[in-house]
């Protein structure tokens, strides 16, 4: 098997799509995967405190993929970081392979959560943020990443209620806006969010310098949401 580590690669934004197309077969949800890239590897390149030689370290960075369908770029990311081997990117998908169409927190390194089911991953984010409060690991930042129909769910809809008021400063929430959600907003997903007493950001989700300064915005006090735009999901 073959890692960055083992190689001495350094692998760039430039080789994702070729890490991308190692993954073939069918369910792949090609447009679900490729929304979230950009703010994936600006994440992971520039962000997240987060290490494959110290994977279980208590003080990390949490990432949660809430948006689990289509997880490919979320492989291709972990793939260039050293997390996984590239040689497991052709097994995508296949019945002796660990990248499930859905991520496996027990089966693929650096997963914190088994996804795929819309409307966990919020939840589940508040809960950590919560723990970590609670254990005193405040250095801690605590990272999920949905897409904007998710947010249709009734679990996010309390996770987001719950978050503001409770001053949950670790917690940052980027969504993934495709145009894909069914029922239209008053103000769009960011006034949701302000409204609930979170601070909030919109950003380009192609432009990684406008990520960059949307992921790192100051919020004492609040949770922070990051809204990244991209391209409409095709009909």
């Amino acid at each position: 098997m073959t890692t960055t580590e083992e190689t001495g690669r350094a692998y760039t934004y430039a080789d994702l799509p070729g890490l991308m197309s190692l993954m073939t077969g069918d369910e792949k949800h090609g447009p679900a995967a490729t929304s979230t890239l950009d703010v994936l590897w600006v994440l992971y390149d520039r962000v997240l405190r987060v290490d494959p030689r110290r994977a279980a370290d208590p003080g990390r960075d949490r990432f949660l993929l809430s948006k689990g369908h289509g997880p490919m770029a979320y492989y291709a990311v972990l793939a260039a970081k050293g997390f996984v081997p590239t040689d497991w990117l052709p097994g995508f998908g296949a019945y002796d392979s660990p990248l499930g169409h859905h991520p496996d927190r027990t089966l693929v390194p650096g997963v914190e959560i088994g996804s795929g089911s819309l409307g966990h991953g919020l939840p589940l984010a508040v809960g950590t943020a919560l723990g970590l409060r609670a254990q005193g690991l405040d250095g801690a930042a605590v990272w999920v990443l949905t897409g904007d129909a998710e947010l249709d769910e009734g679990s996010n809809h309390e996770a987001v209620a719950f978050a503001g008021p409770a001053g949950l400063e670790r917690l940052h929430t980027v969504v993934v806006d495709n145009a894909s959600a069914s029922h239209a907003r008053p103000g769009g997903i960011a006034a949701r969010f302000e409204a609930a007493g979170w601070s909030v950001a919109t950003a380009d989700g192609r432009d990684h310098e406008a990520l960059y300064t949307a992921f790192t915005a100051p919020h004492p006090g609040r949770p922070h949401a990051v809204v990244a735009r991209v391209e409409p999901k095709p009909a």
